[in-house]
């Protein structure tokens, strides 16, 4: 299990998940940001400070906004485990749930 970026997230990018992250696990998508299962320990700093309430425990992703789930572990199926999303900054890629949504202005 691991903590979700959902739906609302997407074109906001904020960013204060980033901040307090203390391992680093917080990727930048070109659309949002995605927290990788196999570095994220689960200490649930980033959801509070979230100021979309974008981020979800896995298990308690609202069923609207479930899909996501799957577009997360996309997204690191595609970089794979950099070991800190500081080595690698933002990537462009999204995957196809959020590449097609419409463009919030």
């Amino acid at each position: 299990m691991t903590y979700i970026v959902t739906e609302p997230c997407v074109d906001i990018l904020d960013k204060a998940c980033i901040e307090e992250c203390p391992v680093d696990c917080i990727y930048e998508g070109g659309r949002m940001m995605y927290i990788n299962p196999d570095e994220c320990v689960d200490c649930g700093a980033c959801e509070p400070v979230c100021p979309v309430e974008a981020i979800f425990f896995e298990e308690d992703v609202p069923e609207e906004h479930s899909g996501y789930i799957a577009a997360n572990y996309e997204f690191f199926a595609e970089i794979g485990s950099p070991g800190g999303a500081s080595k690698i900054g933002r990537t462009e890629f999204d995957p196809p749930l959020v590449k097609t949504r419409p463009v919030r202005a």
